[in-house]
């Protein structure tokens, strides 16, 4: 045989086997797993949930895979993190209800420790004992003792946030004048006396977790990389262009922005054409009502929270582009979520802040909004325009309250698609494991409770239209709130003081602003929908505040 032939036959075998070989080793491949989440962000904060906010880079995550309209999450920041990271109610997790602010008769309780306890265990150590390198940046607020820091729960590498919430600049501002006046931060199971002068926590966050990722990519190993924004949370601080980007855009108000962004839902197929939105909270002035000055600094407000969303889409893209310089994108599966609904509140509404002095030392002058020495947040008005269509807010268990935006792509999910059957947080821990090819372990130093979300893998890759049937019951509790739903219908308690205290049943597909009360039109409906959800509280150990 001449050289000839040997060139001509055997390297193009050789190199077709070698092509089969390497296709066959991708394919083998574990997926990376790319998880952000956002804190108090709106329903219809996104471009593609009907925005105004440019949020190009997560509009086209949107494009690229699947976009939930119907998935839920728990009223507030750590009941619906400890769901997110152990496939399990709240209540089993340890977070009945927020360490900050456990009621006398919860203290000691079983599911009310404050911290994720040892009864789960977290997504990350799962993932790392399947073989992940698992990298963490951002708020934890799931524990403060060393134990529970993020280091200590499965995370290889991590740059934490412990607490609620703090200022986004470098003086480790906290967010209440009890107990939580200085921030706390931690790299891995050290904690940080400063920050970097030049720290802003959305960019620092990000560069953070892509260094993680870039000092672990010598073995090959596949990665979960949980990036845990803080913005839009409270306090409102933005560096420029971001900061003057939306000057002029809310000063028709925030009762304009809500009819806008209600239409917009409507317009994209969000919600129904029929959609009627809710009436403006009794609890909210009207916009007119207020003076010049009022209005003055409330639009200010907005812009600023506008300029976070925006500047956390432009960092979220930074990793993104990362991940596409490495040749790693195409292997990621990317999550995003929000953790509740928009925030009602002001900055002066958090427990001691109104007359501290620790408080007075803050300058939210309208000119002063944004910069470092502000404190503020933007309110009701624009947490209820935040929503769209939605009623309520954060801190309850109305729609607008516990509806999330998520969007998840990457390979294995199809592309440019829409569902709009119901997903709960829980759900996405085992959606995890199941493209991970990873088992929950079911047992370490002792028992562990069973994940009780569901794997949403066959709705990614086309196969169902829904992870859950018109009889499955899924609920909740927090700050005593209750919801119960089945199907399309979800029966629903909303405390004081931004409800009565009373059951009432809605349609949440055909209504979701929940404007029509069924209760009294099935009242068995609505008396079954109590019932499940008293077995539902005796069963993960609910204990009411009051």
């Amino acid at each position: 045989m001449n050289s000839s032939t040997f060139t001509g036959r055997i390297l193009p075998a050789l190199a077709c086997g070698l092509l089969t070989l390497t296709q066959a080793a991708a394919a083998d491949k574990k997926p990376n797993i790319l998880l952000v989440m956002v804190d108090d962000m709106g329903w219809t904060d996104l471009g593609s949930f009907g925005s105004e906010i440019e949020t190009p880079n997560l509009d086209r995550l949107a494009e690229s895979g699947m976009k939930f309209t119907g998935f839920c999450t728990s009223v507030s920041c750590s009941p619906t993190r400890s769901m997110l990271l152990s496939g399990t109610d709240n209540h089993l997790a340890g977070l009945g209800n927020m360490g900050e602010m456990l009621a006398p008769v919860q203290r000691g309780k079983p599911g009310y420790e404050g911290h994720l306890n040892k009864r789960v265990a977290s997504l990350a150590e799962v993932l790392r004992g399947g073989g992940y390198h698992t990298y963490m940046a951002g708020k934890w607020h799931l524990g403060h003792d060393p134990e529970s820091f993020p280091h200590a729960r499965g995370f290889e590498r991590s740059f934490s946030m412990l607490l609620g919430g703090a200022s986004y600049w470098s003086d480790m501002f906290g967010m209440l004048a009890v107990h939580e006046e200085v921030a706390e931060y931690v790299i891995d199971d050290k904690r940080l006396k400063s920050l970097p002068k030049d720290f802003y926590a959305t960019r620092s966050y990000t560069d953070f977790l892509i260094d993680a990722i870039r000092e672990g990519r010598d073995d090959a190993k596949p990665f979960l990389a949980y990036l845990a924004f803080t913005s839009p949370h409270d306090p409102m601080h933005v560096p420029e262009p971001w900061l003057s980007k939306y000057r002029g855009r809310y000063d028709k108000g925030y009762e304009v922005l809500k009819k806008e962004r209600a239409e917009a839902a409507r317009r994209r197929g969000l919600v129904s054409e029929s959609t009627v939105s809710p009436t403006r909270h009794k609890m909210l002035k009207a916009w007119d009502s207020l003076d010049k000055d009022q209005q003055a600094l409330e639009a200010r407000g907005m812009e600023v929270y506008a300029g976070m969303v925006n500047n956390m889409d432009y960092h979220f893209g930074r990793v993104v582009n990362y991940l596409k310089d490495i040749g790693e994108y195409d292997n990621t599966i990317v999550l995003f979520l929000s953790d509740n609904g928009p925030n009602p509140s002001y900055s002066e509404d958090y427990p001691g802040n109104l007359g501290s002095d620790w408080f007075g030392q803050f300058d939210n002058r309208i000119e002063n909004l944004g910069h470092p020495m502000s404190h503020y947040a933007y309110g009701m008005g624009w947490g209820s325009a935040s929503a769209g269509p939605l009623d309520l807010f954060k801190m309850t268990v109305g729609e607008g309250g516990i509806r999330s935006p998520l969007l998840i792509a990457g390979p294995g999910v199809k592309a440019a698609q829409q569902v709009d059957s119901f997903a709960y947080v829980w759900d996405l821990m085992p959606t995890v494991l199941d493209f991970a090819g990873v088992t929950h372990p079911g047992k370490a130093d002792g028992p562990l409770e069973p994940m009780r979300g569901r794997s949403l893998k066959a709705v990614l890759n086309g196969s169902a239209m829904a992870a859950y049937g018109k009889d499955d019951l899924v609920g909740g509790e927090m700050k005593n709130g209750k919801w119960m739903r089945q199907g399309n219908l979800k029966a629903v308690s909303v405390p004081p003081p931004f409800g009565d205290g009373v059951w009432h049943l809605f349609n949440v597909v055909a209504d979701p602003g929940e404007t029509r009360d069924l209760a009294k039109e099935y009242p068995a409906k609505l008396k079954a929908l109590q019932t499940a959800w008293a077995s539902y509280a005796k069963e993960v150990g609910v204990v009411l505040s009051a």
